[in-house]
């Protein structure tokens, strides 16, 4: 890559969604020498927080930094750490909500997450906490692989649930079409998370290489999202979305 009269060189290592793998990518990382590195899941991130202290790492989008301890402080990040905020914890309760106004009569509610990753607990947590206030009762599933997505569709429904949401782990991203066909399988509405969300870690990056300090560059959030509502879906599932929802939306597919 050419920029700014300069070659840089960008190395892409992945686990390909094995957190196992981790450990030997980071030391496989680690003796590439980089100037910066840019890691896309809060497991990872803290295993090369712990790996070296004068790397500066830059967050792509991670879920919660505050709340799972990469950092002590959006504003004044310590250390060689800093990046991007997805705020997961609240934006899981608002799907939770948008559901509820969405499909009114639920009240039970099949949660898929990946307990393993530190981001995971704190939805559920937040969602937990919501459901209360809104009726709800959560049937929280762990999955831990692919092959996890079906069994807990099958025991969901067998405890009559209603509804789904999935919190925001990298493996739903991975094997969202699979969760989308089981949810339309069993007629169940859900509110989805991002996609591929698109972050300005690459401008941290760029301020890094050019001698800015991790500790210097607070840590940013999303100031504003898109709320995309399937009518096509919703009609097959024979829910009628209110006009006030729809006049929310930013994108309506018909």
């Amino acid at each position: 890559m050419w920029t700014d009269g300069r070659t840089i060189n960008i190395s892409y290592l992945s686990a390909d969604n094995n957190g196992d793998r981790f450990p030997a990518l980071i030391d496989e990382c680690l003796k590439l020498n980089p100037d910066v590195i840019a890691v896309t899941t809060t497991p990872a991130a803290h295993l090369l927080k712990r790996a070296t202290s004068t790397i500066p790492i830059v967050m792509v989008a991670l879920g919660d930094p505050l709340g799972t301890g990469l950092v002590d402080s959006l504003s004044h990040p310590k250390g060689n750490l800093t990046g991007m905020s997805l705020m997961v914890p609240e934006l899981a309760v608002k799907r939770l909500q948008l559901l509820k106004e969405a499909a009114p009569a639920i009240s039970r509610l099949l949660v898929l997450s990946y307990l393993a990753d530190p981001i995971a607990p704190l939805q559920v947590k937040a969602m937990q906490e919501a459901a209360r206030l809104l009726g709800v009762t959560l049937q929280v599933r762990d999955i831990r692989a692919a092959d996890d997505i079906p069994a807990a569709f099958k025991a969901g429904m067998q405890e009559d649930a209603e509804g789904l949401l999935v919190t925001g782990e990298s493996i739903f991203i991975v094997h969202r079409a699979r969760v989308t066909e089981l949810a339309a399988q069993y007629k169940l509405p859900a509110m989805y998370p991002f996609l591929l969300p698109v972050t300005d870690s690459a401008t941290y990056v760029d301020r890094i290489l050019k001698g800015a300090k991790p500790s210097d560059l607070p840590v940013q959030q999303a100031t504003q999202f898109d709320f995309v509502i399937n009518l096509k879906t919703a009609n097959a599932l024979g829910l009628t979305i209110s006009p006030a929802l729809i006049s929310r939306a930013t994108d309506v597919i018909e």
